[in-house]
């Protein structure tokens, strides 16, 4: 349902052909809570995980409310808005796979809210090349007028010196969060590149973060 929800927006062509869709999964949950999952295959097998782990709906409507709401296409006014989208999103999810895993403990939680605050740092950094190619800037519209920038330099790609300093910001609030490895490399990666969010590299996938994970793993750094 997770990558059905994260596709909705750049697959649709009208808000309303995405509030459908997302209707539809609100209804497909109700009806997942109510052992009358519709005959979709996702909706099936998410029914199935409902009933053998006892995932809690909130975190479920949580995703798919904020997933609505980010229909709209606007930038975020300021960074908690940001964080807010964050822990609505990536936050529960996290909190599902703890549920998966049969972990209830209240350190984990508060490990999984920064975790998925940094994510969605993290991932609204990553993409704002695509998000650019399309015409769009959704980084925090607080930070960006702080330092004078506007959304036509990104999307000119500028890389004048205010520029960089609205990325060093925004990627040093997800430094507050936490430093967890898999976001860590792409935070040193950016600061490597002087905070360029434009940089080729950056775009680049690290092969060797499965490895990274493991190591970091047995050493119990998490």
């Amino acid at each position: 349902m997770w990558n059905w929800l994260r596709l909705i927006k750049d697959s649709v062509s009208e808000k309303t052909i995405g509030q459908m869709r997302m209707q539809f999964w609100k209804k497909a949950v109700e009806d997942i809570y109510c052992d009358n999952p519709p005959h979709q295959p996702v909706a099936i097998e998410l029914w199935k995980a409902v009933k053998r782990h006892n995932l809690t709906k909130r975190w479920l409507m949580k995703i798919i409310d904020e997933r609505e709401k980010n229909l709209d296409d606007k930038a975020y006014r300021n960074i908690q808005e940001l964080e807010n989208y964050a822990e609505n999103t990536q936050s529960s999810l996290l909190y599902l796979t703890l549920e998966i895993l049969g972990i209830k403990d209240l350190h984990a939680d508060h490990a999984a809210s920064h975790i998925g605050k940094a994510q969605g740092i993290v991932t609204c950094l990553r993409a704002t090349p695509y998000h650019g190619s399309r015409r769009r800037v959704y980084l925090p519209m607080d930070i960006c007028m702080l330092h004078g920038v506007s959304q036509e330099d990104f999307l000119r790609r500028k890389q004048d010196k205010n520029v960089r300093d609205v990325i060093y910001d925004i990627a040093s609030q997800a430094h507050v969060h936490l430093k967890h490895v898999s976001l860590e490399d792409y935070l040193k990666k950016i600061q490597q590149v002087d905070f360029d969010i434009f940089h080729p590299s950056l775009q680049q996938k690290n092969t060797l973060l499965p490895l990274s994970l493991y190591i970091q793993s047995w050493r119990k750094r998490y």
